[in-house]
């Protein structure tokens, strides 16, 4: 009896055994290779679904419904399930969590370097190479029912953005930088002027000079009798020190993901930063909140934020949220500053599209079909007037309707707000100006990095701890720990899924055959002697 209760216990946990083996093994089994079909069949019908991005715009809601009706009254058997999300960090933890059980998206709004960590599992994520020159439904094909962008009509810029390891797997959706909005009137009120380019010395001395006026009767710094909170806000610090460290030439990351950003130019910055947090002079998002709601309420001199951003810059601007507390100013809108006025550097940022893989074909193509119906000229001019964004296509730019767009500025304030096409201009004329960072699995760790990096500094300095080399030495080892970039081998790889059985598993299943040996050996001598006591 005792034998047979041991066998079943056995039986059962071998059972449960294979079932977590299997699943941790296969949960992310790879797909077929995706082989365009000849012909898309019409008569078959497909939903696909399509994770969006939005946070409180809702023109920008109205465009994405606006076209998947008119998508789908051209291709009526498929039908387009939109998934809002308000932040593109759930949208990657959603699909990191989908990915195990095949439940991801057909089309998603995404990054790169999202994507690098998507890729984890085989053809995953759909490479684009091949499906974008099909002869018929590629870009521009000639069984497309629309108006499709050719290759050659999207920025070379921005779709170069997209490649991992020389492989195209994202096309450009929308596209930004950041910009420097100014309180200019405050500036030149304090015996400054503009230069035609910013650096980063003459931000930091008008900032330090704003502060060495004193305070007032509340404890708040003036100038020229308006209260200055914060001088200086920069809302992603993780932009902040990528774009520092390109401009100075110093390391970040190459481009098979080596991690080099612990480096000496890292301290020096940092140690820079320090100085203006210790006087009050620079702050950031982390800490003081949206610099538009500072600048708009005449409490900061320089806010710097992505140019998609713009329709929430200045005292009047669309999306204001603290109307009426401030006297009107005038607002200046120019790029970031630049160590190197010679060589200007800024970050190019905006959504991109990818494309999951699915075993059936045809709902692959349905997908395709819809990615690039996103490219056409009334979505990406429609979008791209929401915000400080431009379209990702030549075709889209040099439209006659896009160029009336932006000829129009300060007519309306809610179409043709100033700001908002000023902001859409900088990266239109800096594009050959714009750089992106390396894009490997592990990228989006160490973007989150760089931006700590600033946060760290700007708490110890706070906290008015010393800013040295043991400081250094303590926040790399903790960045490093943190996000696991120690895990990260010389070509950015972590956790490849592999055929291979994980080694807990074997050491687990090797243990249970050995259990079953010894009670098969137990078993049968049991029985060898209880037949010589018959």
């Amino acid at each position: 009896m005792i034998i047979k209760k041991l066998a079943s216990a056995l039986l059962l946990c071998s059972v449960a055994l294979s079932l977590i083996t299997l699943s941790g093994c296969h949960g992310q089994r790879s797909l077929p290779t995706f082989e365009m079909p000849e012909e898309f069949d019409t008569s078959k019908q497909y939903e696909i679904v399509f994770w969006s991005k939005n946070e409180s715009n809702p023109t920008q809601n109205a465009i994405y419904d606006k076209a998947i009706a008119d998508f789908e009254a051209l291709y009526p058997n498929i039908n387009v399930i939109k998934k809002v999300y308000t932040d593109y960090k759930d949208i990657f933890n959603d699909a990191i969590t989908n990915l195990s059980t095949r439940t991801t998206p057909n089309v998603c709004i995404t990054y790169p370097d999202h994507i690098a960590t998507y890729m984890q599992g085989e053809n995953v994520v759909l490479p684009l190479d091949a499906v974008m020159y099909d002869e018929k439904y590629g870009l521009g094909g000639s069984e497309i029912k629309f108006d499709s962008v050719k290759a050659d009509e999207i920025i070379p810029e921005f779709l170069n953005e997209g490649k991992i390891n020389g492989v195209q797997y994202a096309l450009p959706y929308m596209r930004s930088t950041e910009a420097c909005y100014i309180n200019r009137d405050l500036v030149e009120s304090l015996d400054f002027t503009l230069p035609d380019v910013l650096t980063w010395d003459f931000v930091f001395e008008v900032c330090e000079y704003a502060m060495s006026l004193g305070k007032d009767e509340n404890g708040n710094y003036i100038a020229n009798g308006q209260n200055v909170l914060i001088p200086f806000i920069y809302k992603s610090t993780d932009n902040m020190m990528i774009s520092m460290l390109k401009q100075l030439g110093a390391p970040y990351s190459g481009e098979d993901g080596d991690i080099q950003i612990f480096n000496d130019t890292t301290k020096e910055i940092l140690e820079e930063i320090s100085s203006h947090v210790g006087t009050g002079a620079f702050s950031t998002f982390s800490k003081a909140g949206y610099p538009a709601n500072y600048l708009n309420m005449g409490r900061c001199i320089f806010a710097i934020d992505s140019t998609a951003g713009a329709t929430w810059m200045g005292y009047d601007s669309p999306l204001n949220e603290v109307h009426g507390t401030s006297t009107p100013y005038n607002i200046e809108v120019m790029p970031i500053p630049q160590y190197n006025t010679e060589s200007p550097k800024m970050i190019s940022q905006g959504p991109s599209l990818c494309i999951f893989n699915k075993e059936d074909s045809g709902e692959v193509l349905a997908s395709w079909l819809f990615a690039q119906f996103l490219l056409t000229n009334d979505v990406q001019i429609s979008y791209s007037q929401t915000e400080g964004y431009i379209p990702v296509t030549s075709k889209a730019q040099n439209s006659s309707e896009y160029q009336d767009y932006l000829s129009r500025a300060g007519e309306d304030n809610d179409l043709y707000y100033d700001v908002k096409i000023k902001a859409a201009k900088i990266l239109l004329e800096n594009a050959q100006n714009s750089f992106t960072a390396p894009v490997f699995n592990g990228s989006s760790a160490l973007r989150n990095v760089a931006g700590e990096l600033i946060e760290e500094t700007r708490k110890a300095t706070e906290r008015n701890q010393k800013i040295d080399d043991a400081f250094f030495e303590k926040t790399f080892n903790k960045m490093n720990s943190l996000y696991k970039l120690d895990q990260y081998s010389s070509n950015g790889m972590i956790g490849e899924i592999s055929d291979e059985l994980p080694k807990e598993s074997a050491v687990l299943l090797a243990s249970l055959c050995t259990v079953w040996i010894a009670l098969a050996i137990y078993y049968t001598v049991h029985t060898i002697n209880k037949k010589k006591k018959q």
